[in-house]
Order: structure tokens, then C-alpha cells, then sequence
């Protein structure tokens, strides 16, 4: 299926590592123009080399000032996956200030940033685009020790929703996608303990956690016009964990 994404410029955040990364080699495959925003230099200088041509750009979405300095004068973009996230695991008990405050500046201030630098572009410009914000599944149930994460994504799934109800009378489709554990290296890591892995397997149906390429595939039809109709949705893709 031709997704048309071939000329388009698309940024993409959380860029140097796994879904993120995937989506830039994706949508540099299929002929996108991509800028990739990491905090991680290394990581950005590595992507360069897999996908010469790409637009690397450091910066700490978490600093709403050094995103505003690194982004403000992007240039135009098309099309926008907001995918930087961090997860910072305490029991409820024991949630502090400071990992809720960074859950929340990366998992959802940044989102509201980054897309509004876009979508003002995108106005202006007189523009159609589309905007995927990654989710998770922890947004409609709750797990054990992700309170704060928990939140971060339910708060997201809203704000896609309410960014769909505002941005579409100027024809920009917001929607969210929604993943299971992804096998990613920090999700082999995590959870390669059979013990750990059991309880979560034993609730999505299809017995087993995502690949990248799974992920990838839902965020690159989103920004498609061949999801031309759809905008405020979340997409799940998490082998039927929320039908269990």
C-alpha cells in the first residue's frame, strides 16, 4: 500500500532509540525528509550514519526553553510523531517530586510544545499534517509500580483527543497509538525475566509483546492520508491486552 510519504518533512522525537529510531529508518526508506530530535548525541550521530540526509537535532525536550531555541525556527514540518518519553518506575508509596515532574515535562509538557511549534507552522502556512503522539497501553489499565507513568499516558490520550477536536477545522488529524511492552533493547532488558514477563503475557491474547516494526507500521499509517478520516483515535497495538 503507497503511503505517500515520499518528500514529506516529518520530525520525529525520542529519534535515537527504539520506536523512534525505527520510525526515522522507516520514513527515511520511504523517501521522507526527516528531522530527528534525541537527547543523546551519540545516538543522533549513529542515526546520520544509517540514514545520511536526516536533520539531527539535540536537545532535552524536557528544557522548554532549549526546546524552544532548538525547535522555534525548525522550519516547516509536515507531519510529527511525539515519541520521547521517559518511564520512571516507583510503587505509589514511594513516588517522588522529582520523577513526576520529569515524567510529566517529557510525557506530555514536551508533547504540547513540540506539536504547537508544528501545528502554529502548519496554520499559518495554510497546511494539512497529521500528528501521532506514542501512548502506551498503561493508559487505560493500570500495572503495578507505573502510577505516575500510568497518568503521563492517560493524560496523553486525552490531549490527543482534545488537540483532534481543535486542530481539525484546520485540516491537521491528531491520533494516538497505543503499544504493549515492545521488545526494544530497553524491553528485552526489562523484561526478558520469564518470571516478571508471565503475568503480562498471560493477559494479551495473543501471548506475546511487540516488535518495533509493529509499532512503526501503525504510526506510518496514521500520518498517511490513507488514515485520511480518522483523527482522535487510539490505536492499540498490544495483541488484545485491552480486551482481556
Amino acid at each position: 500500500m503507497e503511503l505517500g510519504l515520499a518528500g514529506r518533512r516529518v520530525l520525529v522525537t525520542g529519534a535515537g532509540k527504539g520506536i523512534g529510531r525505527g520510525t526515522v529508518q522507516a520514513l527515511h526508506a520511504a523517501g521522507a525528509r526527516v528531522v530527528a530530535v534525541s537527547r543523546t548525541q551519540a545516538d543522533l550521530d549513529s542515526l546520520v550514519r544509517e540514514c545520511p540526509g536526516i536533520e539531527p537535532v539535540c536537545v532535552d525536550l524536557g528544557d522548554w526553553e532549549a526546546t524552544e531555541r532548538a525547535l522555534g525556527s525548525v522550519g516547516p514540518v509536515d507531519l510529527l510523531v511525539n515519541n520521547a518519553a521517559v518511564a520512571l518506575l516507583q510503587p505509589f508509596l514511594e513516588v517522588t517530586k522529582d520523577a513526576f515532574d520529569r515524567s510529566f515535562e517529557v510525557n506530555l509538557r514536551a508533547v504540547i510544545q513540540v506539536s504547537q511549534i508544528v501545528a502554529r507552522g502548519l496554520i499559518a502556512r495554510g497546511a494539512p499534517g497529521a500528528i501521532v503522539n506514542i501512548s502506551s497501553q498503561c493508559s487505560q489499565r493500570a500495572v503495578t509500580n507505573h502510577s505516575v507513568y500510568c497518568s503521563t499516558k492517560g493524560a496523553l490520550d486525552m490531549l490527543t483527543k482534545v488537540m483532534a477536536l481543535e486542530l481539525g477545522p484546520h485540516k491537521i488529524r491528531v491520533n494516538a497509538v497505543n503499544p504493549t511492552v515492545v521488545m526494544t533493547h530497553m524491553g528485552q532488558a526489562n523484561w526478558s525475566d520469564p518470571c516478571k514477563a508471565k503475568p503480562m503475557l498471560d493477559r494479551i491474547p495473543l501471548g506475546k509483546f511487540a516488535e518495533v516494526e509493529h509499532v512503526v507500521d501503525a504510526i506510518l499509517f496514521l500520518l498517511s492520508d490513507r488514515s485520511g478520516m480518522t483523527t482522535g483515535s487510539t490505536l492499540p497495538v498490544e495483541g488484545g491486552f485491552w480486551a482481556n
